[in-house]
């Protein structure tokens, strides 16, 4: 597989938002949400962004929250009040602290894929005060993780439909997402080098599944792309997730099967053919085996 970010496809997609009354009642506010794939040789940062978050990498500049940075793809370089430019790569966190200035930007040759999210409040201060981010380091290498990648985009989706009570729901991904970076900060903390890379490829194989959803997948090609024995990979991976790699993409498929189902109108021919089954008949037998529905019902569900 190849990640390479190419010319022409520097893109941004975001979400700032306003917090009511209602919202800063729970001292816990999300205000922005986005990600900015920039190409090789490209300007940084897009100039789309509102006044109090466009800033000018050589001066860098100061924000009034808590933001969380997470570079999956590139490399780059990151620098804050008290540090000379600190070589970053894609698999780091980056935790900015409200009042405090800093700076970062992608790598010219390599550009990079950034996915961010703000947010501020009594109660985030506290949690990071617990969890001794407040202070010390700023930067993480937690390498590929899906269930965070997942937690950006989710956020997003939710922040983008503009729906009433989303405040509430975004502060608890947040948190989530928070937790989660302890959980692999305190671990990876005691891990061997090597099991930090065997991790790391199953968390790659994993991002990888879930990219090609909706395509038949050759799972021995997959271990030869992260230069892996299959028999290893099947047993490594199973012992990671409690699935074998087989299982676990066809949970995927489910997964995604089960929200266009909820979510949309979409024939569930269509449905079927998009997810890469050979049949109607085909999809029918294995939802029905895995969720106890049919399709047809698991969609009626709850509207009748």
């Amino acid at each position: 597989m190849n990640d390479e970010i190419t010319p022409r496809q520097s893109s941004a997609t975001f979400e700032y938002l306003i917090a009511n009354d209602n919202d800063l009642r729970f001292n816990a506010v999300v205000k922005a949400i986005g990600s900015q794939r920039i190409a090789p040789h490209s300007e940084y940062p897009l100039k789309v962004h509102p006044a109090d978050y466009f800033f000018d990498p050589a001066k860098g500049r100061v924000l009034h929250e808590w933001q969380l940075l997470y570079i999956t793809q590139g490399e780059g370089e990151f620098r804050s009040t008290d540090t000379h430019p600190i070589a970053i790569d894609k698999g780091t966190i980056i935790l900015l602290r409200p009042g405090e200035l800093h700076s970062y930007r992608p790598a010219a040759k390599t550009g990079w894929v950034e996915h961010y999210i703000g947010f501020a409040g009594e109660t985030f201060d506290r949690m990071l005060r617990l969890l001794n981010f407040d202070r010390g380091h700023q930067l993480w290498k937690i390498g590929p993780n899906n269930e965070l990648t997942h937690l950006y985009e989710r956020a997003f989706e939710i922040a983008s439909d503009k729906k009433i009570a989303q405040q509430p729901l975004l502060v608890g991904i947040v948190c989530h997402m928070l937790g989660l970076l302890n959980y692999a900060v305190r671990n990876h903390a005691g891990k061997q080098p090597t099991d930090r890379r065997l991790e790391e490829a199953i968390e790659k194989a994993k991002i990888i599944m879930e990219r090609r959803v909706t395509e038949e997948i050759d799972l021995q090609k997959l271990a030869s792309e992260l230069n892996l024995s299959y028999s290893w990979f099947r047993k490594t991976f199973k012992e990671y997730t409690g699935h074998a790699p087989a299982k676990y993409f066809q949970q995927l498929k489910l997964r995604r099967a089960e929200r266009m189902l909820a979510e949309t109108q979409i024939p569930i021919k269509e449905i079927a053919y998009s997810l890469g089954y050979k049949s109607t008949e085909h999809f029918f037998a294995i939802f029905k085996r895995n969720t106890g529905f049919t399709p047809t019902a698991y969609r009626n569900y709850g509207r009748e």
